[in-house]
């Protein structure tokens, strides 16, 4: 069911980008019947020169046409495509990808005679994948205007992908909720500050769900969205975490084989999320990121996991009753020693690469659109308060950080002094090791899966699509 469900998606996406990257004229009318055979042939002949001027022009200048992975933003990118091109006059053509459904689109699309020639790779795992179409950038501006080349995916003596921003995610919370719960008598805590461990978190939790009437709310957690497709925050972003401690315990940035030391941990987050929540367990396999977002905005619960994106997602439901000084972050906290001085998990996944094997005409179209995103009074006000970027660059100034109160919150707690959790869900062996590990979540939601066999599948898969990626 779930392939069903995936390939309906990709199927609804390439039929949107046909339509997208389709033109039309509007048919001529029928020559009248007194004109000539002479006249229709040189009219013809006109018409046909015209063309082949406009495509040898179009092929002179180089286009762009980006494959965008995130559809919260679909509508600010083309926004973006069309205002580049109305100042340049260099044809930018955006496409954006069904949720879940990227890798699929890519390989799709990349093969295509009008391939895309600006992509996103997830880090490492993406650089291979994808390492015959990325162009070396490292003697571009894009990687030299980078505020920290490290963040760059580099790999046998250049550079193949360019991180455009930095992000975290964690635990949003309505504080005027969080406020009503604690003027209560008998609240287990009196203050957030007080929250900064598991124990604490799901006392309160708990406590919260208890006296949900009272707080005007249907569940203190936003529905676990587990459609599939849908379910990147848990076994993508929430998975990231016990295999960063995993890691952290061995010292490695990467291992063949996954012993899963730190799944009951993932358990005893998902579990409170799922437990006291807006809904049953057995219906979240119908439930959306967008229906999750939609009920914090609506003020029908008082927490939801996700990043400091998700303000656009929250500001932009209608009805909203979410004030910005009321939407606030905690870190996601699944009972490791020593969590008290734990951060958010801050990082990036998101990398452009430019196609190695389209023209350099579109080549050099894609880097100076770049160049513009993150260099020109315009593109940089696109990148901060449109796309909500924390952009990696020299080019941006302190005033020009995103403002948005998450993004705010990103940065209080990255010059905080709490120690991040890094982004390790790059090396994630494939997206059908996390399509699996969202099924099988589902399952256990649903009751048809222990939480054993939850765990099994997740070593078991790890070190099947690691052994496949290593041939």
């Amino acid at each position: 069911m779930k392939k069903k469900v995936i390939s309906a998606l990709l199927c609804a996406t390439m039929v949107s980008s046909m339509l997208f990257g389709c033109g039309s004229k509007e048919a001529e009318a029928p020559a009248a019947e007194a004109e000539t055979q002479t006249e229709t042939e040189t009219e013809t002949e006109t018409a046909t020169e015209e063309t082949a001027d406009t495509t040898e022009a179009s092929a002179e200048g180089g286009s762009v046409y980006y494959l965008n992975f995130k559809p919260e933003v679909d509508a600010q990118w083309q926004e973006i495509a069309a205002a580049y091109t109305a100042e340049t006059g260099v044809p930018v053509k955006v496409v954006t990808a069904a949720s879940g459904t990227y890798e699929e689109v890519l390989k799709s699309e990349i093969a295509g005679s009008d391939a895309p020639t600006l992509f996103q790779i997830n880090g490492p795992v993406g650089y291979n994948a994808w390492k015959d179409y990325c162009m070396d950038l490292s003697n571009t501006d894009l990687y030299n205007n980078l505020s920290d080349k490290s963040l760059a995916i580099a790999a046998d003596g250049g550079v193949y992908g360019i991180p455009y921003t930095v992000e975290a995610y964690g635990i949003i919370y309505n504080d005027a909720i969080m406020q009503a719960y604690f003027a209560m008598d008998g609240a287990v805590a009196k203050s957030v500050d007080e929250i900064n461990s598991f124990d604490t978190l799901k006392a309160v939790v708990e406590d919260m769900q208890a006296k949900k009437d009272d707080l005007g709310i249907d569940g203190v957690f936003a529905s676990t969205s587990l459609l599939p497709g849908e379910d990147w925050r848990w076994q993508t972003h929430l998975a990231n975490i016990p295999v960063y401690y995993e890691l952290k315990d061995k010292g490695a940035s990467d291992v063949a084989e996954l012993e899963f030391t730190y799944g009951e941990n993932f358990k005893n987050i998902f579990d409170l999320y799922i437990n006291n929540s807006t809904c049953a367990p057995t219906l979240l396999g119908s439930k959306s990121v967008t229906d999750s977002m939609a009920e914090f905005a609506l003020g029908q619960c008082a927490m939801v996991q996700n990043g400091n994106w998700g303000w656009g997602q929250i500001s932009g439901v209608e009805g909203n009753v979410v004030t910005e000084e009321n939407v606030k972050f905690m870190p996601i906290y699944v009972g490791v020693q020593g969590e008290e001085n734990q951060g958010l998990c801050t990082g990036t996944e998101n990398f452009w690469c430019v196609n190695s094997q389209t023209s350099e005409a579109n080549q050099k179209a894609t880097l100076d659109f770049v160049n513009w995103m993150i260099s020109s009074d315009a593109g940089k006000d696109y990148m901060v308060n449109s796309l909500g970027n924390a952009a990696p660059f020299s080019t941006f100034g302190d005033d020009e950080k995103p403002q948005d109160p998450l993004a705010k919150e990103m940065y209080a707690y990255m010059e905080g002094g709490k120690t991040a959790v890094s982004w390790n869900f790059t090396i994630f062996p494939s997206q059908d090791f996390k399509d699996d590990f969202g099924a099988a979540l589902l399952e256990y939601c649903n009751g048809n899966m222990t939480w054993e066999d939850v765990a099994n599948t997740v070593v078991t898969r790890w070190a099947e699509e690691k052994a496949a990626t290593a041939q």
